[in-house]
């Protein structure tokens, strides 16, 4: 295994709930209301749509608010990865990712562990410059069962709640969470920072059509018949640990110029935004702060 090249779930394609779109000459974030599923190429116009993507749609009244999925891994962070994460805006490259209490950096004397205070309180983020970043790897349909689709976001919103329905599901699952039949869902909320403007985020949820119980029962049902079969669920996610160890920074080369567009902005091209007005204020008590961080993105 090639030392520092972090080994992620192989990704068959991306799911986002917005797009880069292209405004008086420069290319910003536009959201929406609705999951788009692309394939990972990508021309002129933008991503290519993923075939599962109008395969999905049909049935949602157009609007594709819910995808079927299993994940990959018992483990909840595993399959899904958040930390504060710097970019540099003008060359794409990772400068440091932190949990808030370390972080690796990336220095004049090479990549360096050092003490993660958090945005708040580290002079290298300021400006809005680190943020939180998530990492969601998911499994749709039945065609290869180690192939992922990969949703990306830096939403307060989006990231908290994942985090904790995988944490959630994996305790009431007995650690079966690669066997329960999910879905991916988008919800809606809006708040005093977001002007009356809808926030859209993401949520996991059991199957629709399907209560908790029904969901177990599934569950049980196919980690039995995985063993059966000789499946070793604690051996992958034991890979899939030594893989994302095996690097300082997830994110390939050829992915972060495509993140930093669509997440990490530059300031002025972030304030044609609502949302990101409401990030620029400066509130001064922790419920203003947390008001802020969930108006800014998804």
């Amino acid at each position: 295994m090639l030392k520092g090249l972090a080994i992620t779930p192989p990704v068959l394609g991306r799911i986002s709930i917005g797009k880069v779109v292209e405004k008086n000459g420069k290319r910003l974030p536009e959201k929406d209301d609705q999951f788009t599923i692309t394939s990972q190429v990508q021309s002129r116009d933008g991503w290519l749509l993923h075939p599962l993507n109008e395969e999905l749609r049909n049935g949602q009244d157009g609007k594709l608010r819910s995808i079927p999925i299993r994940l990959l891994f018992n483990e909840p962070d595993l399959n899904f990865r958040a930390d504060y994460s710097l970019f540099d805006r003008n060359t794409g490259r990772p400068l440091c990712v932190g949990n808030g209490e370390t972080c690796k950096r990336l220095t004049k004397d090479g990549i360096q562990s050092l003490p993660c205070p958090s945005p708040d309180g580290c002079s290298l983020a300021q400006g809005n410059a680190c943020k939180p970043y998530g990492r969601l790897n998911v499994v749709i349909g039945d065609d290869d069962p180690l192939g992922s689709f990969v949703f990306r976001t830096t939403g307060f919103n989006s990231i908290r709640t994942l985090a904790a329905r995988l944490q959630y599901f994996s305790a009431i699952s007995g650690n079966r969470l690669a066997c329960l039949p999910l879905e991916l869902r988008l919800r809606g909320k809006s708040s005093r920072q977001s002007h009356g403007t809808p926030i859209f985020y993401v949520d996991i949820t059991v199957r629709s059509g399907m209560d908790m119980a029904e969901a177990l029962q599934s569950a049980n049902k196919l980690d039995a018949q995985r063993q059966t079969a000789g499946f070793d669920q604690a051996a992958l996610d034991e890979a899939a640990q030594r893989g994302f160890g095996n690097g300082a920074f997830e994110d390939s080369e050829e992915d972060v110029g495509v993140v930093v567009e669509e997440f990490f902005s530059s300031p002025d091209a972030a304030s044609t935004t609502p949302q990101s007005e409401a990030s620029q204020t400066s509130p001064s008590t922790l419920a203003g702060k947390l008001e802020v961080l969930a108006a800014q993105t998804h």
